[in-house]
């Protein structure tokens, strides 16, 4: 198909960000380990000075049966900002993908990962023959296993190298982690995390606000392949008595949902968009009370990207393919919002002239400052 983009600047967005997250900084965090300290990220650091600075929407587009739509002309999209819609120029360009492996390597998932291991020869379906990716394994720890390379058998061994480790689960971490390796990727490339790993995050020191920040300044477009818990509910090994650390509200039901397009619309599709916006805003400000159940949910659907389920081998492999046929299927438009005065929270809605397809987005972005 045909790649549009939209090559605009706008003055001052980067900043606004960054002071964002520093502004929301704690006033003392936990030092990481030793071994980290090279790679590691402190809460509020300008992660990116100037190689982003205008705001980019990955645009899929479906017909009302799910099926993706290629060969639209530019003219043809309109994306509106906080209900204000915008002026957009495109040009016809090609982007090769830096992409990011997160995988869980918890003891719980100790049963699952020969499945994962799989993963490192479905690599090249989503990054292509141009692209690069770099290996990241988390538990209560974060560990670089290959850095950015474009040598499939690299990625693969990388991979295979995985084994699994403590009972932590450092999710929201593991994430921010990977933005941050994205961060000096080649301005042109693409800046993709695949997070394979449990809803849920256990030990995290970034907020999911303070990393969801990080992940729009980048341009980061994170997609998810979760591992179900009833996966794992049925294969981790049976833990030490003793009473749990953990906080019971924290914990999923093992409940395992297919992957279906009645439940990916679910999750993900615009009809959840109104129920879901309110809750990203309550996010970004930090509203006293707010409960996220599964960062990865929110993760996927702020940066728009998808949500993936898979309890098989097969499962997996299905959602690598879906993954790397929706991105090369995106039209990517960026622009220069003529309302950054309105500080906050901006919905993101783009339309098309046809009246029988559908757009999916990112819904929105927080712009600090601002009048209001």
């Amino acid at each position: 198909m045909r790649w549009f983009r939209i090559a605009l600047t706008s003055a001052g967005c980067a900043v606004v960000f960054a002071a964002a997250s520093l502004a929301q900084a704690p006033q003392a965090e936990k030092q990481p380990p030793q071994a980290e300290k090279q790679d590691a990220i402190e809460l509020g650091q300008v992660i990116g000075t100037s190689s982003v600075t205008n705001i980019v929407a990955p645009v899929l587009v479906t017909d009302k049966a799910g099926n993706i739509i290629d060969g639209l002309q530019p003219n043809q999209f309109h994306l509106w900002d906080n209900g204000k819609e915008q002026n957009i120029q495109v040009d016809v360009t090609y982007e090769p993908i830096s992409l990011v492996i997160a995988i869980e390597c918890s003891a719980r998932v100790e049963s699952i990962l020969p499945q994962i291991k799989h993963l490192g020869s479905l690599v090249q379906t989503i990054i292509g023959r141009q692209g690069e990716a770099a290996v990241l394994k988390f538990d209560g720890r974060l560990i670089p296993m290959q850095d950015f390379t474009s040598d499939p058998d690299k990625i693969k061994v990388a991979i295979n190298k995985i084994n699994a480790g403590s009972s932590g689960t450092r999710m929201i971490d593991a994430v921010d982690r990977s933005v941050y390796m994205l961060r000096n990727r080649p301005k042109g490339n693409r800046r993709i995390v695949l997070l394979v790993s449990e809803t849920r995050d256990e030990g995290s020191e970034t907020r999911l606000k303070e990393a969801l920040i990080r992940a729009n300044l980048t341009n980061v477009l994170i997609y998810t392949v979760d591992i179900t818990q009833l996966a794992v509910r049925l294969t981790e090994k049976p833990p030490d008595p003793g009473p749990t650390r953990r906080d019971p509200t924290v914990m999923n039901a093992p409940m395992g949902i297919p992957n279906t397009p009645t439940t990916m619309d679910q999750n993900y599709g615009m009809g959840n968009r109104a129920q879901f916006v309110p809750l990203l805003k309550e996010i970004y400000t930090d509203a006293k009370g707010i409960f996220v159940r599964d960062p990865a949910t929110q993760f996927a659907r702020a940066t728009g990207g998808q949500e993936y389920y898979f309890i098989k081998q097969r499962g997996m492999e299905e959602a690598v393919q879906r993954i790397g046929t929706q991105i090369r299927s995106h039209y990517m438009i960026s622009y220069n919002p003529n309302n950054q005065t309105e500080g906050g929270y901006h919905t993101i809605e783009v339309g098309i002239d046809r009246s029988d397809l559908v757009c999916k987005t990112r819904p929105g972005y927080w712009l600090g400052g601002g009048s209001k």
